[in-house]
C-alpha cells in the first residue's frame, strides 16, 4: 500500500469521463427497467414458487412446454436452472391450493422423467394483496432512507450541495445495480429476481456508499479549515487523495468478504451477494468520482448565483 501513502492523483480531471460513464450506465439501466420491466420475485409479484432437485440433468425448455397445459394458466411457467443442470426454479401464477399445484407439477415430472428422483427443496406462496403491500413497503423504505440521508448530510456539513451530491451518488449506485439485475435476469445462472433479500442488499449498498462518501466530505470540511486560501477544487482533490488509502483498503477487504459469500454462500444467497459485489465496486467509484464531483459542480454554481445576487 506504499503507492497510496502520498497519492497525488487528479480525480477532478476525470470528472467528464466519469459523467459520461455514469450517464451511459444510468440511461441503459432506465431503458432496461422501463423496457423489460423489473423481474419481481415471489415476494412482490404474488403466486407460487418452487425449487426442485433432480438426480439427473433436465431440459428446462421441455419442462416449460409440458407444464403449460397442466397448470392451466394460459402462460408458460417461469422455469430456469438454479445453480446446476439438476436443479430448477419454477414460478407460476396457477390457481388452486399450493399442494395441488405441486402435485400437478410432480406428476408431469414423473411422466417426463419416470426414472428420476425429484426432491422439493423450497415452496413459497404469496398472495397478490400481500405482494403489493410488500412492493410499496420496499419502495417507501428506500425513499425514506434517502430522505434521512439528505437531512443528515445537510445538518452535518451545512451545505445543500453536500446533501445533493451524496443522494445523487446513492441513487446512482442503486439504479445501476437495479439495471444490471434487470438485464441479467433472463440468462443469469442464478436467481436475480427482485425480492425482500435484494431490497436488504440495496439498503446495505446505501449504507456502505454513504460511509465512504461521508469520510471524504469530513476531510473536505477539515481541509477547508486548515487550508483557507486553497481553491475549493484543489481542496476536494486533496481530500480524495488523503482518504484514498482508507477507501481502497476498506473496499478491497469488503469486496473479498462478499465475493467469498457469493462463491460459497449457496444458491439462495447468490443474488444478495452479487448485489453487494456490484454495490461495493459502484460505491467506491461513486465516492471518488460522482459525489465529490457533483459537490464541486453544485458549489461552483451556488457561488456564481450568490455573486450575481
Amino acid at each position: 500500500m506504499r503507492w497510496f501513502e502520498t497519492p497525488s492523483f487528479d480525480f477532478i480531471r476525470g470528472q467528464k469521463i466519469a459523467y459520461l460513464f455514469s450517464g451511459t450506465m444510468i440511461v441503459i439501466s432506465i431503458v432496461a427497467i422501463f423496457g423489460l420491466g423489473l423481474n419481481y420475485g415471489i415476494d412482490f409479484r404474488g403466486g407460487k414458487e418452487f425449487v426442485f432437485e433432480f438426480d439427473q440433468p433436465v431440459d428446462v425448455v421441455e419442462l416449460r412446454a409440458e407444464l403449460t397445459e397442466p397448470l392451466g394458466t394460459g402462460n408458460a411457467p417461469e422455469i430456469k436452472l438454479f445453480g446446476s443442470d439438476r436443479e430448477i426454479l419454477l414460478r407460476t401464477d396457477a390457481e388452486g391450493e399450493i399442494d395441488v399445484v405441486r402435485e400437478t407439477i410432480m406428476s408431469t415430472f414423473a411422466q417426463l422423467y419416470p426414472d428420476a428422483t425429484v426432491t422439493v427443496e423450497k415452496t413459497d406462496l404469496v398472495g397478490p394483496r400481500f405482494a403489493e403491500d410488500l412492493r410499496q413497503g420496499a419502495l417507501y423504505s428506500i425513499i425514506f432512507a434517502l430522505a434521512v440521508v439528505f437531512i443528515y448530510i445537510f445538518i452535518r456539513f451545512k451545505g445543500w450541495y453536500f446533501s445533493a451530491g451524496a443522494i445523487a451518488a446513492l441513487a446512482h449506485d442503486v439504479l445501476i445495480v437495479l439495471g444490471v439485475f434487470t438485464l441479467m435476469a433472463e440468462f443469469a445462472p442464478f436467481d436475480m429476481s427482485i425480492d425482500q433479500t435484494i431490497i436488504a442488499a440495496f439498503l446495505t449498498i446505501v449504507g456502505y456508499s454513504l460511509n465512504d462518501t461521508v469520510v471524504v466530505f469530513d476531510r473536505i470540511r477539515e481541509n477547508s479549515i486548515i487550508y483557507k486560501t486553497m481553491a475549493f477544487k484543489d481542496m476536494v482533490n486533496k481530500s480524495l487523495n488523503d482518504t484514498l488509502s482508507r477507501t481502497v483498503i476498506t473496499s478491497v477487504t469488503t469486496l473479498f468478504v462478499v465475493t467469498v459469500l457469493f462463491i460459497f454462500g449457496g444458491e439462495v444467497l447468490k443474488g444478495f451477494a452479487f448485489a453487494l459485489v456490484l454495490g461495493v465496486i459502484l460505491g467506491t467509484y461513486s465516492s471518488l468520482f460522482v459525489a465529490s464531483s457533483l459537490v464541486l459542480e453544485l458549489q461552483k454554481r451556488a457561488m456564481k448565483a450568490k455573486a450575481k445576487s
